[in-house]
């Protein structure tokens, strides 16, 4: 007797087989159903966590045939490396380079107004300013910036960042930094009374930022208004250790360091 399988479909009507592809992290496919396209950050049982160039993150299910890689439809399976995931992109947004070595320091400077400042940049752009050999001083006060450019002498070969706080029009702050004039220094600043401001409140767990009366010390009063011990040093630690990554920052920081890394590390 004639043995028939129990798949009575017709071979031109079953699908053709595709290949199987380990859901590895940093590997960039495309969700046919919903367009998104981004690269892989996480891959659990059952589900594949994707990151677009925004920063954006979805969640799909790991489907056969569910995925583009490079046009062709692919099926992605769970890779099974037990490896810990290294972070794909850097504290800043930056794609990340594993194993990268910093760079021989640049004649070019970055000087950063405030030690909490500093410290700030440091843990959001670190990674970046390493790689891109920038290296990053501590400005004491803005009365002294006028005598560092100058003993600076930025040119071509040694261009001149400097971020200041507080830097709206009719302030102090603007008058000094419109007195430097080097076609090779650029001086920004960000609207914030202090760089805590900078630090966007939900990452720190509360509504607002206070606000402090006129003739107040602005840190002291903060931390009196939340409840805070008088103490402004743990306080900083406190609203640091909440900063993970440049989504905890207020935009208007964000743009003031990208383009002082931009202009330090332009070519000449």
């Amino acid at each position: 007797m004639r043995q028939y399988s129990p798949d009575l479909t017709p071979p031109w009507k079953k699908p053709k087989p595709v290949p199987e592809v380990p859901a590895e992290p940093g590997l960039v496919v495309e969700e046919p159903g919903t367009g998104f396209c981004g690269a892989v950050i996480r891959c659990e049982a059952g589900t594949v966590t994707l990151e677009d160039r925004f920063g954006k993150h979805r969640v799909f299910p790991l489907e056969p045939r569910g995925f583009l890689l490079e046009g062709q439809v692919v099926t992605l399976t769970r890779p099974s490396s037990t490896t810990p995931v290294r972070p794909t992109r850097t504290a800043s947004g930056s794609v990340a380079v594993p194993g990268a070595r910093a760079r021989v320091a640049r004649a070019g400077r970055i000087y950063v107004e405030g030690r909490h400042d500093a410290e700030l940049v440091e843990r959001v752009w670190g990674d970046d300013l390493r790689i891109e050999g920038v290296v990053v001083e501590y400005l004491e006060g803005v009365d002294d910036l006028p005598a560092i450019v100058a003993d600076f002498s930025p040119g071509p070969d040694a261009r001149l960042g400097v971020l200041v706080d507080h830097l709206v029009p009719g302030s102090k702050e603007s008058r000094i930094a419109a007195s430097v004039t080097s076609d090779h220094a650029l001086v920004l600043g960000h609207p914030y009374i202090d760089i805590w401001e900078a630090v966007k409140p939900s990452s720190v767990g509360i509504q607002s930022w206070p606000r402090v009366p006129h003739g107040q010390d602005w840190k002291t009063g903060v931390c009196r208004a939340l409840g805070w011990p008088d103490n402004t040093g743990a306080a900083w630690q406190h609203i640091l250790s909440h900063v993970h990554s440049y989504k905890d920052l207020q935009p208007e920081l964000l743009g003031r360091v990208e383009e002082l890394i931009d202009f330090v590390t332009a070519p000449h």
